[in-house]
Formats: structure tokens, sequence, C-alpha cells
């Protein structure tokens, strides 16, 4: 992608996307991520009715008098995205591609993470991690995440979650938040998926398209696989095809779903077709 055309396309994404953050989404964003939990603060001396486990015992030994520790919550995140980069992303049959709605959704959560003064990550990856960027804070940070969002060419087409998921666990020290953007059609990550969140507050987001979910009837089509290039003839007249087809969309969005649940991750699904404002919020809220 040329310069011009790429420095248009950023200024595109950052007025849509920074005004949703700061209209939109901002209180729903503070409210339902909570920060690390509780940080030290101070100590002062022990008052009727603190807790004696909070005491703090050296200082107690230097003053021989009993002191407490004092805790306050610690708002400030570390956001990481975690973005799929895959041949799959280049799929779309309605308002645009998944990966183009992938790109501003995660312009949206970058937006949101520094109005709340936080910091945020990129991971992206295909069947490897292919760039990792470290979390920082500011606009400059963010506006070259959405840079490379647009300009960003995978090595590898092919899909594989245990890596990000591995590398998410061991490159991030403390707990995070961590969003991972993808059509998780992907097998074998439940592992990987289950550690990770034992450590982060992980969320995934589905993207979908329409065509994804049933097959409509025009007679013999060619499909071909974006990842593998692998390509077959199908007779979609066949309502025997489009069955096993539509069955095999439901069990496959079953089983994500089980598979989040059984994990411990917050989901949430958004098609192509449809605005992903509220699909975000929505999750927001029932955090």
């Amino acid at each position: 992608m040329e310069a011009t055309e790429l420095i248009k396309k950023v200024r595109k994404i950052e007025i849509k996307t920074r005004g949703l953050s700061r209209h939109i989404f901002a209180g729903e964003y503070h409210s339902a991520f909570k920060g690390r939990g509780i940080a030290f603060s101070e100590v002062r001396e022990y008052q009727f009715g603190d807790d004696i486990r909070s005491i703090d015992w050296n200082v107690t030994a230097r003053f021989n008098h009993p002191y407490v520790k004092i805790f306050e919550e610690e708002r400030e995140l570390t956001v990481m995205l975690l973005i799929d980069v895959s041949g799959s992303g280049a799929f779309g049959t309605t308002t645009g591609f998944k990966r183009d709605i992938m790109t501003e959704v995660a312009a949206v959560l970058s937006f949101s993470a520094i109005f709340n003064n936080d910091k945020i990550g990129v991971i992206f990856f295909s069947d490897k991690v292919e760039k990792f960027i470290p979390p920082l804070k500011g606009r400059k940070h963010i506006l070259r995440i959405i840079r490379e969002l647009l300009d960003f060419k995978a090595v590898s087409p092919l899909t594989n979650l245990d890596e990000p998921l591995r590398y998410l666990t061991n490159a991030i020290k403390k707990r995070c938040t961590a969003f991972i953007l993808s059509d998780f059609i992907a097998p074998g990550f439940e592992e990987a998926l289950r550690i990770a969140s034992n450590k982060h507050d992980i969320v995934g987001i589905k993207v979908y398209d329409p065509a994804e979910v049933s097959v409509p009837d025009v007679g013999f089509i060619r499909i071909t696989d974006s990842e593998t290039g692998e390509g077959k003839w199908i007779d979609t007249s066949s309502s025997l095809s489009r069955q096993a087809y539509a069955k095999w969309w439901q069990d496959h969005l079953s089983s994500t779903k089980n598979l989040f649940k059984r994990c411990g991750v917050d989901s949430v699904f958004i098609s192509t077709a449809e605005d992903y404002v509220q699909p975000l919020i929505k999750m927001f809220e029932s955090r």
C-alpha cells in the first residue's frame, strides 16, 4: 500500500474509532476492566478494628508500635490485542473483509485503552507469532498499531492459536487484559487458552461472515481454502450438502462457545454484516 493511501486510511479509521471510543465505549470499558487488583500505597499506625493480617511487622519492629499496610485499587491496565493475520481474514461478502472489522474493533479498543490511561500492545499471529509490539501509551503508539493493522503482510497464511497464547503467557509477566480477534477456525488450542486465562483476563472476539453461516443454492461452485490454497467443486443445489454445511457451522459455533465457557473466557461474536458497536457494548455490560 502506498504511503499517501495508507496515511488517508489511518486518518479515516482514527476519526471513526476515536469518536466511538470517546463517546460510546469510555464508560463501559472503564467499568468492565478493573485493573490488576490492589497495590501497596502506604503504612499508617494501627487503629482499633484493623485486620491484624495487614500489620507491617518490619515497620512495627522499627518503631516499637504497630503499623499496618494500606492498599488501593490499581487502576492502570496493560491491554494486549492478539490479532489473527492468517489468510482466512481476507474473506467477506458484505461491507468488508473479516480483517477490516478486526482492524476497526482493534482501533476502538486501543483508543478506549489510552482514554483510560492504559498501556496497549499487539501480537500479530498466523500459525506463529508474526510480530510483537510491546505495550505503550499514547496517540503516536496507537497510530503505529493502526498502520500495522492496515499494512501488515503475514509470512504464513495458516492459523495456530496455540502459538500466540503461549507467547502471551511467557512474554507478559504481570496480569493483563487480552483481546483475541480471530475467526477461531483452528483446532486444538484449549490447553493454551486455559493456561493463559488462568494468568490473564481474556476476551475472545470471533469475527465471521454471513456466507460462512449457510451456503446459498447457486449450483456448482468452486471453493478455495484461503489458508491452504486447496480447492474443490461442490454442488450447492444439493439440499444434503447445504444441510451438512449448516450442521458443521452450528457445531463449530457451539463448540467454540463451550470452549470459551470451559476456559472462563468472555466472548463476543461479530458478523461483517452488522454494526460491531452493539455487540461490544453488550459484552462490556455483561462483565
